[in-house]
């Protein structure tokens, strides 16, 4: 049986409920809070967790969308360890960016891609629970950053302006590690990773539409059939981390 006071799992939702443009405003929330800016979802695109399959490869699911500024968010949950996992994260973005480039567009053209990945394993070794990661140039010698400038067209006249080249242009990556976080609130994103791993907001959360999270990913919402095939995949997530966890142990 399901808790009344538990809310439906992030993957699930991401699946089954987030691609509803009636709840873009929970995604809305949740990337605000990554970001640090406000972020409006225009549209979701095809990703290959869109094929309606129970089991998927390691549960991953991650869905593609397009904001307000032109950019191409991934959000993908990751359930069990996978050792090449920052290969297929570079994989995924690069996919991206050849797939929203037409042929004979100018480079200019290419996609920002920002990719977030929720993770409830530990990758690798640290002392933070969410990694941010960018491509950045610096100087050999002087471990100056590159400056780039930019030719800029008004109304009026031409103007050049300095150019961030990594936020503009390369891929930039979150690794958020679920499991890490200790449950101590110091900011918005704070409320949101709590939310991600222990299925509950709390009555003093305050970070953009979370509270609409509360409301809309309650599990009381769920219908007859819809509940029973979220109990039937716990029950399978929970077989699969057993075996994963059994394979562990004897390779010890």
């Amino acid at each position: 049986m399901l808790k009344k006071d538990r809310l439906i799992r992030f993957d699930w939702a991401i699946k089954h409920i987030l691609r509803d443009k009636a709840n873009f405003d929970i995604l809305e929330g949740f990337l605000s809070a990554v970001l640090r800016e406000e972020v409006t979802v225009i549209q979701i695109l095809e990703s290959e967790s869109d094929r309606e399959l129970e089991h998927l490869k390691y549960n991953r699911v991650d869905i593609l969308i397009k904001d307000s500024q032109g950019r191409y968010l991934i959000i993908e949950v990751q359930n069990q360890y996978e050792s090449d996992y920052l290969h297929r994260l570079l994989f995924g973005t690069s996919k991206v960016i050849i797939d929203t480039l037409e042929l004979g567009q100018p480079y200019s053209r290419i996609a920002k891609v920002i990719s977030i990945s929720i993770l409830y394993f530990n990758l690798g070794s640290g002392d933070d629970y969410v990694y941010y990661g960018s491509t950045k140039f610096f100087g050999l010698h002087t471990n100056q950053p590159l400056k780039l400038h930019k030719r800029e067209q008004t109304n009026e006249h031409f103007y050049v302006r300095e150019v961030n080249v990594e936020q503009e242009i390369f891929p930039e990556y979150y690794l958020i590690q679920v499991e890490r976080f200790e449950n101590v609130i110091n900011s918005p994103l704070d409320e949101w990773i709590y939310m991600l791993k222990n299925e509950k907001v709390r009555e003093d959360f305050s970070a953009r539409n979370i509270d609409r999270a509360r409301e809309k990913l309650s599990t009381m919402q769920m219908g007859e059939k819809e509940r029973r095939r979220y109990e039937k995949y716990l029950m399978n997530l929970a077989s699969e981390r057993d075996i994963m966890e059994s394979a562990h142990q004897e390779g010890r």
